[in-house]
């Protein structure tokens, strides 16, 4: 599927329940306030599951642009179901695909700046993978596969280089 223009890509807003309540163009939706939209995050591990795979988010993005987190996420574009959208943006993001599994869904706010910040209903994925990776660099600035208990404790001590939702799914991951 080719990508569409950011002008073009709309989020679709929801209420707690996930009942859909109208669509957003993207960047309108993440100033604030923000109202409540589809996510997906994907988590991946290495086989042995010792090793997770993180992506620095690309400079130009609006919101957390250099931070590490997952390795990948996205909006759901409308009419797309959860899981579409986790591996297409797996694809589109760090060139590979992979078998997926939902594992849990949240919702978090989080405040970038005083115009930028993010309310949305995450649903998160998880893929085990130890192939080649291809990031699109206008998406992501680095990547690297750490060592779980290395990640736990970086986050611990240096929480500001992570994103709000990524050191959410680590908590909930019960790694």
């Amino acid at each position: 599927m080719a990508q569409k223009s950011n002008k073009q890509i709309k989020v679709v807003l929801v209420d707690e329940n996930d009942t859909v309540i109208g669509e957003k163009e993207k960047f309108e939706a993440h100033k604030n306030p923000v109202p409540l939209h589809r996510a997906i995050s994907v988590v991946i591990f290495d086989p042995r599951r010792e090793k997770m795979l993180l992506q620095k988010r690309a400079k130009d993005k609006p919101t957390w642009p250099l931070f590490w987190s997952n390795a990948t996420c996205t909006h759901p574009f409308p009419n797309e179901g959860y899981k579409d959208a986790a591996e297409r943006r797996l694809e589109e993001e760090m060139g590979f695909t992979v078998s997926l599994k939902e594992i849990f869904r949240f919702i978090y706010k989080a405040q970038y700046d005083k115009d930028w910040g993010e309310h949305e209903y995450d649903v998160v994925f998880e893929g085990v993978y130890d192939g080649k990776i291809k990031p699109d660099p206008s998406e992501v600035a680095d990547y690297k596969w750490m060592e779980v208990g290395k990640l736990l404790n970086d986050v611990k001590t240096d929480p500001e280089s992570y994103s709000p939702w990524f050191k959410i799914i680590l908590k909930k991951l019960k790694i």
